[in-house]
């Protein structure tokens, strides 16, 4: 009768370690990943998968795979808008502020309507739904941004304001001065800058078009967003 070899039982037992070890090294890459998607943006995303390959080695090679198949990347301009969309939402101003892609990044809109009397440039208290939603985006986007005020092209001419130009810049300023006195916006991230009626996004032949023209843009920089 043949003797059984010592130990050989013993070592075959232990070899399931070393492949249990990897898988469990994986699913905790994985899960950390299915976590972690919704709470960054795709700047954030990339770090973790390299972060990841670095401290898992070879193991983790098929990670990035893993991440692209399950949390397609979203761009910048496009969480900027989900966040404020789920602001204005929540604070009831989603008649007030309207939301826009604009060349520059995102671009916060509130009509004149909103926030002035006609030909004028002093922010009604009625405004203060409006102001406390952009202000609350501003505050929490991570970006610079540039309060722009828009005209029609029909021409001012009132003991005040002699253009266009010194009616939307007076508007821009104003609400800017407002959301940093008043709401708490850092002003090292804010400018302002008055475009009359040379920046329309409707048709001026209309008093819909026109009605549309009138209003100040708070536009968030998608290119000064900090990661």
């Amino acid at each position: 009768m043949r003797r059984r070899r010592r130990g050989t039982e013993h070592e075959n037992s232990d070899r399931w370690i070393i492949p249990y070890a990897d898988f469990i090294t994986l699913m905790f890459a994985f899960f950390t990943v299915m976590y972690s998607i919704s709470r960054v943006d795709s700047v954030r995303l990339s770090e973790f998968v390299g972060s990841t390959r670095e401290a898992f080695g070879p193991r983790a090679q098929g990670v990035p795979s893993v991440v692209e198949e399950i949390a397609p990347v979203v761009p910048i301009k496009e969480r900027m808008r989900q966040d404020a969309m789920r602001v204005i939402n929540m604070t009831g101003a989603s008649g007030l502020v309207s939301v826009r892609a604009d060349e520059k990044g995102l671009a916060l809109s509130i009509g004149e309507h909103v926030l002035f009397d006609s030909g004028q440039a002093i922010i009604k208290p009625s405004a203060a739904g409006a102001m406390g939603a952009v202000a609350s985006i501003l505050r929490t986007a991570g970006c610079n941004a540039v309060v722009e005020g828009h005209t029609d092209s029909l021409p001012i001419s009132n003991e005040r304001y002699a253009s266009n130009w010194e009616l939307s810049t007076s508007r821009a300023t104003n609400v800017l001065v407002l959301l940093v006195n008043e709401y708490g916006v850092a002003p090292d991230r804010v400018g302002a800058a008055g475009y009359a009626e040379f920046r329309p996004i409707a048709s001026n032949a209309t008093p819909e078009g026109r009605a549309r023209n009138r209003r100040v843009d708070i536009v968030l920089l998608a290119e000064d967003k900090e990661e």
